[in-house]
């Protein structure tokens, strides 16, 4: 495999999130030339203005797809199919989009991308085990209880370190082009198992409540979470977290040539950090 043109830019949209931040630090340390996509980047980028694309994609080689809030909202694959169609027009060569399994518009948007007439890879994940320290549950772990609805289905969380080395692999080398990389954690775990790991590896008493749908909204709506994340989250709880991907799969070792890192290893760096410590 051969490394592409580092003097090539490329672009990395949700570049403040939880993998398009992990791509465009590593990008930068390799020595990659990048344009953040953010609202907040110097050249800004939203995806809900698509006013903002052409100045993003200018001069661009290839691009980290991250739409955000997720592939499974309304009007996500009309948006790919315009981004996609903007990215061509510009003069990008390859995309890297970022999926979840199990969702039949995020295989839609897969699809558009496959279609688009630009090199492409798909990045499919399972969830993120980051949403437990850089997402919506965060606060949960902080008060000392989870509740979460569907708490006994398995679920393979995958690292974000994970996925942005995958990413990164597919935007700077050769041999990733066509390739669909389903990414996974080495095992599942229940909700109720994961967070008994993290209260494991803080020391503290984490307990873990299982609830309907409807509690766990009303919940999330008392956290003040965004409603955007709310809908989503009742949706993934309520459509995609069902046991249908309950089981592993190896895209990580096909990328990497390594396995993936366990959510052990995940609860335990993340509480060293000292981000889940109770603020007295």
């Amino acid at each position: 495999m051969t490394n592409s043109n580092t003097n090539d830019l490329i672009l990395v949209t949700g570049g403040t999130g939880k993998t398009g931040s992990r791509v465009a630090a590593r990008l930068e340390q390799a020595g990659h030339s990048i344009r953040l996509g953010s609202r907040s980047a110097e050249i800004p980028f939203s995806w809900a203005d698509r006013d903002t694309w052409p100045a993003a994609l200018a001069g661009a080689h290839s691009a980290y797809v991250a739409f955000q809030p997720d592939l499974a909202v309304p009007g996500a694959p009309e948006a790919l199919r315009a981004f996609a169609a903007a990215a061509k027009e510009s003069g990008v060569r390859k995309l890297v989009l970022l999926s979840g399994r199990g969702e039949p518009e995020a295989a839609e948007c897969e699809e558009i991308v496959q279609e688009s007439g630009l090199d492409w890879t798909i990045v499919r994940c399972a969830f993120f085990a980051q949403n437990f320290s850089e997402g919506a549950f965060t606060d949960y772990i902080l008060a000392g209880e989870v509740a979460l609805p569907n708490g006994a289905v398995p679920e393979p969380f995958v690292h974000a370190d994970d996925i942005a080395d995958v990413a990164v692999r597919a935007l700077t080398e050769d041999g990733h082009q066509g390739e669909v990389y389903e990414l996974t954690g080495p095992r599942a775990l229940t909700f109720a198992e994961a967070v008994a790991e993290i209260a494991e590896a803080t020391g503290r008493e984490i307990a873990f409540i299982p609830v309907s749908r409807t509690d766990f909204v009303a919940a999330l709506t008392d956290y003040q979470v965004p409603a955007d994340v709310v809908s989503l989250l009742d949706y993934l709880f309520g459509t995609i977290l069902d046991g249908r991907n309950s089981k592993t799969a190896d895209g990580v070792r096909r990328a990497l040539g390594r396995a993936p890192k366990d959510f052990t290893e995940y609860a335990r760096e993340t509480a060293a950090t000292g981000i889940w410590n109770i603020q007295g």
